[in-house]
């Protein structure tokens, strides 16, 4: 196989990976170490520069599979016989047994068959990828249908358990405080005669805060409220003090709605609940229902309030500012959560956006599964 500057040989139309592969198995009948990592770094510097122009084939192969400097001199030699056409060296007359490239693809479940397949004959070199990590970085606006769904199964295993907080209700401690355990401590010394052999305290336990979301799924939000849904969703399935609401033109509580565990039929009933989807967006009166009926009266005090929304609104943003600034009041953390803060060149001059970025303890991103996977560490944290 010949590469030439401009041209695509026929031998050359083979996927990146068949030809990274193939000459992956050239190089180990040379001596050269080639592991399985560095193949798959060659595929995707393949995937990159293209394999039609020598030079830049070359130094793709160089940079990622010559690792030392004595693999230099046989790796200059294997890219000629393989890539150039060059005759190897006549005391190697033996051909290479044919390599076959399976490529496939890891899903959630573990195959429970996997072990019992046949092993074949010629020797196999298997690629795996994880459909997760393909769609990790992947922004939700690009997802088709099928990666939605798999990107749902993905979320299922968020644990969103919020941040701790110290309580007021009182546990025995198996370290030294300032609070003697009485109780235990008389208790035990009555087994040795009265002798206060070993004395007992108590501390102040932990719990987790109460965790308040306000999913925006207006039409702005087309492109990223389904995702987004089901991400709550986890949240109020995974633990107990999580309350979810939909925000458009009006505020519709779906807690209820997405308290089963079955994925499916919570989005479905939920979907039903909410009359405004991709609809308008009214933030401020949104929020401000929020605060009066539910979060000033005690939901929102002491909470972690999670606004996902791009920051669009059709309403008077001095209204939103005014109520974003009572919420903060009472919460414990005001979280935003915007999708498109990852565009290029985003900045946040929407009107809506604007007004209430001065009262959000933090600005993230929520374009993505790994945003979302970054967001879950945000509102774990303490």
């Amino acid at each position: 196989m010949t590469v030439r500057s401009g041209t695509h040989p026929p031998d050359l139309v083979a996927p990146a990976e068949r030809i990274a592969v193939a000459f992956a198995r050239v190089l180990r009948g040379a001596g050269v170490a080639t592991p399985v990592s560095s193949v798959v770094s060659f595929t995707e510097a393949l995937g990159a520069v293209g394999v039609d122009v020598r030079d830049r084939v070359y130094w793709a192969a160089r940079a990622t599979l010559a690792r030392r400097p004595e693999d230099v001199e046989p790796f200059d030699r294997a890219f000629r016989v393989f890539f150039d056409g060059a005759e190897p060296d006549p005391g190697r007359s033996e051909p290479d047994p044919p390599v076959t490239i399976t490529l496939a693809v890891d899903s959630d479940d573990d195959g429970a068959d996997a072990g019992d397949a046949e092993p074949a004959e010629d020797e196999t070199l298997e690629l795996r990828f994880s459909v997760a990590e393909v769609l990790r970085h992947r922004n939700f606006a690009d997802y088709d249908r099928h990666e939605l769904a798999e990107a749902h199964r993905w979320m299922s295993r968020l644990r969103v358990t919020g941040s701790p907080r110290r309580s007021r209700r009182l546990t025995g401690s198996s370290r030294r405080t300032r609070r003697p355990d009485l109780r235990r401590t008389v208790r035990a010394a009555v087994r040795t005669r009265g002798d206060p052999v070993r004395q007992f305290y108590r501390d102040r336990t932990t719990k987790h805060r109460r965790l308040v979301l306000l999913l925006d799924v207006s039409g702005s939000m087309e492109p990223y409220a389904r995702a987004l849904l089901r991400f709550v969703h986890a949240a109020v399935a995974g633990r107990r003090r999580v309350e979810a609401f939909a925000l458009g033109t009006r505020l519709t509580r779906i807690t209820r709605e997405l308290g089963s565990h079955d994925p499916d039929l919570a989005l479905a009933r939920a979907a039903d609940r909410v009359l405004d989807w991709s609809g308008g967006t009214r933030l401020g009166d949104g929020v401000a229902r929020f605060n009066d009926e539910w979060g000033v009266r005690g939901m929102a005090r002491g909470a972690d309030v999670v606004i996902l929304s791009d920051g669009w609104d059709r309403g008077d943003p001095d209204q939103l500012a005014e109520q974003m600034e009572r919420l903060q009041r009472v919460a414990h953390r005001v979280i935003w959560v915007n999708p498109l803060k990852v565009s290029p060149g985003y900045a946040p001059l929407a009107r809506g956006m604007a007004a209430a970025l001065p009262y959000v303890d933090a600005f993230v991103e929520g374009h993505s599964l790994d945003a979302l996977d970054r967001l879950t560490e945000v509102l774990n944290r303490a």
